[in-house]
């Protein structure tokens, strides 16, 4: 298999891509086909404005048929992880790194991206065998082994009685199966039945599990995925899984075993294994796609700010750090988010009297931190934006957050007015927070409306994050100090 990296949200041309695979240019329209089919490229038509672009705008995407010689267009990955496809492995690495193959980097997005995936990645697997399910191969290789990891091989039990063995002592087989001596009108026996659970290890699903798992770790490293996913080589048998019958006699004995098998962690490994082999396919599988990351590496940028920034937008009002006991005006057992603001609507019935519907949508800032710091109480306003900026004194701005991002995060300020002045709270703060691939956190300036400006509310400053740095809080799930950020 072929390993190659590429860029997310770069624009790359035809020839680029064909240069980057190493194949012909009828190969590489393949390529793109198979991508876009799956939503992971996107297509635009080739301008100078795209030409500086760092993200991309859905109005912008183009639907049209991949053609040779086809460079009147840019495309464009939108996805962060792993895909392999026509025999190739693509390793996407995010927008903010500017480095051609950086490994050590991807690596630790992936452990992210596993973190952020255990609850938010479906990994699917059938047991139907209908040829129309979606397979993912990539994503089942790693459930399996990820599993055997933490959980061990599938093990089957016997039970075994013994003469007066260590096991426990099955008085009425005793009683009915063996002579007792009788002393004093008291029975003795000489002889113990006891139970004795043993393992089976020539168990047929047992084997089976070593011979996956083997031939999974074997692909893995032909893909050159090994020290990407830091997955640790398994080599528990030399069986292959013809050993085993043909693939319909295996399918037979796992429906047979999911039957009669209600540990729901040895069904979900029987699941994996029998989708694995109902839809026979391989990463190097020229017809198949799979794929481990995802499309929205925003969300995830999102979340990985409001953990290890302590967001406290969910919390009680009663339970937030303020400088004076919580206002009559407020309820404790409120959470904070409850303090914006629905809209309200107001028609008219029937007999011209107006009537009240209340919106359940609403204003939602990403993250709030609300505490003593020292330099007095800070009400501090987050928003995690997962943006490439180009704030150079002599070069063109671009890659900015839009108007909307801007003026939302005033009216957040707006919307928690009257609980900061309540509560005699002396500093409120907006701020953007953007990745960056350097070892320190950057004072990028800040943004402001003048309109706004006027009214009191404050501009909203930019801070660059060292992303490395904020992975290693976000997988120890340690708290950033909001004071490092020097607002």
């Amino acid at each position: 298999m072929i390993s190659k990296f590429v860029r997310e949200q770069k624009r790359y041309t035809q020839d680029h891509l064909r240069d980057i695979f190493e194949c012909s240019a009828e190969k590489v329209v393949v390529i793109i086909k198979k991508l876009k089919q799956y939503g992971v490229l996107k297509a635009v038509k080739v301008s100078d404005v795209q030409t500086d672009m760092s993200d991309l705008i859905d109005e912008e995407i183009e639907i049209s048929d991949v053609e040779l010689e086809g460079n009147n267009y840019y495309y464009v990955f939108t996805f962060v992880g792993i895909i392999a496809v026509e025999g190739y492995i693509i390793k996407s690495y995010p927008k903010y790194l500017t480095k051609k193959s950086p490994t050590t980097e991807l690596k630790k997005i992936i452990k992210v991206l596993e973190k952020y995936n255990s609850k938010e990645q479906i990994i699917r697997m059938y047991n139907d065998g209908g040829k129309n399910s979606a397979f993912n191969h990539l994503a089942v290789m790693l459930y399996l082994l990820n599993d055997y990891y933490e959980n061990g091989l599938y093990t089957s039990t016997q039970d075994i009685i013994e003469e007066d063995g260590n096991g426990e002592i099955l008085w009425d087989r005793t009683i009915n199966e063996t002579f007792a001596i009788i002393k004093n009108n008291r029975p003795y026996y000489t002889t113990l039945l006891t139970k004795k659970r043993a393992m089976d290890d020539l168990d047929y699903f047992k084997r089976l599990h070593e011979c996956i798992l083997s031939h999974f770790s074997k692909e893995l490293k032909e893909a050159d995925l090994i020290e990407l996913f830091d997955i640790v080589l398994v080599d528990l048998t030399d069986e292959g899984l013809d050993a085993f019958g043909d693939v319909d006699y295996i399918l037979y004995r796992i429906e047979n075993e999911l039957n009669v098998q209600y540990i729901t962690r040895k069904q979900l490994i029987l699941k994996s294994i029998y989708a694995y082999l109902t839809h026979s396919s391989s990463l190097s599988d020229i017809d198949g796609f799979s794929f481990f990351g995802t499309s929205t590496f925003n969300l995830v940028w999102e979340q990985i700010c409001s953990e290890i920034m302590d967001n406290q937008l969910q919390n009680d009002l009663g339970s937030l750090d303020l400088p004076v006991p919580l206002h009559a005006d407020f309820v404790a057992y409120n959470k904070l988010i409850s303090l914006i603001e629905k809209p309200k609507w107001t028609g008219k019935s029937e007999d011209d009297k107006p009537f009240i519907k209340t919106s359940n949508d609403t204003l939602k800032p990403d993250i709030i931190s609300v505490g003593k710091k020292k330099d007095g109480f800070n009400f501090i306003i987050f928003d995690a934006k997962y943006y490439v900026i180009r704030l150079e004194e002599n070069k063109k701005l671009q890659g900015q957050p839009g108007i909307s991002d801007i003026t939302k995060q005033y009216l957040y300020q707006l919307a928690f007015e009257k609980f900061i002045k309540l509560h005699s709270i002396d500093s409120v703060k907006n701020c953007f927070l953007l990745p960056s691939e350097g070892s320190e956190i950057i004072n990028k300036g800040y943004v402001k409306l003048d309109m706004l400006d006027n009214l009191g509310l404050q501009p909203i400053q930019i801070r660059m994050l060292p992303a490395n740095s904020v992975y290693d809080y976000y997988l120890e799930g340690i708290k950033m100090d909001v004071s490092e950020l020097d607002l």
